[in-house]
């Protein structure tokens, strides 16, 4: 499949599961604890999981209903308290916000009236339903408060709330440490595919020097290495703004893990375990990925070679949607969508690899790039300026390839995340990169 066409029925078809699939997550995340926990705020960095559930149906509510259908609104006294830009997160649990089961109720309801226009609307007339695009939209945020709700989790103390089975056992990968991939243009961006967001538009020609890629994301071995050689000691590792966060919030180990003796442990989802030293490094910062990287002797990749790894099939000198091709993921190509609630080993999938041999691109952690966040030129917003423009600066690094804990439909090639240096409850992790002037 090449993405959402212009099939009428299976524009709906698609649309409607995506939809369901991300409310059926949405419902797992906030059933699998007692009301208490709903309504706590569980780090200042973090929403109570019911402040994200209201907003969920409202944003629907919003663009669904009001939008696409011309319908009144159903609760309009509500929609600055699940407005995201008029109150910060840390001032969320002071707002009279609905409780538990009206919040369930009210969402409900949304979805009800909204599965009942998608049954009879035509995908063309306006951008919005063009392609079914506000579908595909709304399900995608939904997707993307689910991550955000799953970072909930991991944040809350307690008795373990969410299970699911680990990655299959990976053989350990004996394949190079890195890759070439060869200097020149390729194409970026996407201006085809239908539910892309305003951010990955519109495709562009980009030039790019050769350069080695790490084939795997960095292994907590090979980061714990980096501790145990001083690396958080050390300010030669860091940049200036880097080694002053490290000092002011005293900055040892990625976030979450704790030294037993000679072992390292980690907290992951209420249970402690010792940190496994196959799997991607997570739950780093972008000055520790960048500090590891100097260490290393290397550097982050920029978003655009991170991109033209991912994309770039060099026989045809074509961009696909995907590192494998054009097919949407399969579990054969990556660890989306909360099957697992952890990384998969480094070097699995390699059904999911790269033409030229780079793995885990997509899925397992999210990767920081050394980029700030910009827009494409030719940028355009897209449907309202506070989805991506107001976002654009020096202030926000990239962050591409997606996590364990993302689904498939908010998750591509093309795809921009963006995020401040300093957070590390993401679950973002990155593979190293060195320039190769003398090699191509």
């Amino acid at each position: 499949m090449t993405g959402p066409g212009h099939d009428t029925e299976a524009l709906r078809e698609r649309a409607l599961a995506t939809l369901l699939t991300a409310r059926a997550r949405t419902t797992l995340l906030t059933s699998c604890v007692e009301g208490p926990e709903l309504t706590a705020q569980h780090s200042p960095l973090m929403s109570p999981l019911v402040w994200d559930l209201a907003h969920i149906g409202n944003q629907e509510e919003q663009w669904l209903l009001r939008a696409v259908a011309g319908h009144e609104a159903i609760r309009p006294e509500i929609d600055g308290i699940y407005d995201a830009f008029e109150h910060p997160r840390a001032e969320r649990p002071n707002l009279p916000l609905l409780p538990p089961e009206e919040a369930r109720r009210y969402a409900a309801d949304v979805r009800g009236r909204a599965l009942d226009v998608l049954e009879r609307v035509a995908f063309e007339g306006t951008r919005l339903t063009e392609a079914a695009f506000a579908f595909g939209m709304i399900a995608q945020h939904e997707q993307q408060h689910d991550e955000t709700m799953l970072i909930t989790h991991q944040l809350r103390r307690g008795p373990r709330a969410l299970t699911a089975p680990d990655p299959e056992p990976a053989a350990p990968f004996t394949g190079p440490a890195e890759v070439l991939v060869p200097g020149g243009p390729f194409t970026m961006g996407t201006s085809t595919e239908p539910w892309a967001l305003d951010n990955e538009r519109p495709a562009h020609r980009r030039e790019v020097a050769p350069y080695h890629l790490d084939t795997t994301p960095v292994t907590n071995a090979a980061y714990q290495a980096f501790i145990e050689d001083g690396g958080y000691d050390d300010p030669r590792w860091w940049t200036a703004e880097g080694w002053d966060h490290a000092r002011r919030t005293g900055l040892t180990a990625p976030l979450f893990w704790q030294r037993d003796g000679k072992q390292w442990l980690r907290r992951r989802f209420g249970v402690t375990e010792a940190v496994p030293p196959d799997e991607p490094v997570v739950h780093v910062c972008w000055y520790e990925a960048d500090a590891y990287a100097r260490w290393a002797g290397r550097r982050l990749p920029t978003e655009a070679e991170w991109e033209k790894a991912a994309r770039h099939d060099p026989a045809g000198d074509r961009s696909r949607r995907y590192p494998w091709g054009d097919a949407d993921p399969g579990p054969e190509h990556a660890n989306l969508g909360q099957r697992h609630l952890r990384p998969a080993p480094a070097g699995s999938y390699p059904a999911g690899e790269s033409p030229l041999g780079v793995r885990q691109l997509i899925g397992d952690v999210w990767e920081w790039t050394s980029s700030d966040f910009l827009p494409y030129p030719g940028f355009r917003a897209y449907p309202y300026q506070e989805y991506s423009a107001v976002f654009f600066g020096a202030e926000h690094k990239v962050l591409r390839g997606g996590a364990f804990g993302v689904d498939a439909v908010a998750c591509r090639g093309t795809f921009r995340n963006w995020d401040y240096p300093v957070r590390r409850q993401i679950f973002a992790g990155f593979r190293t990169a060195r320039s190769a002037a003398g090699d191509a």
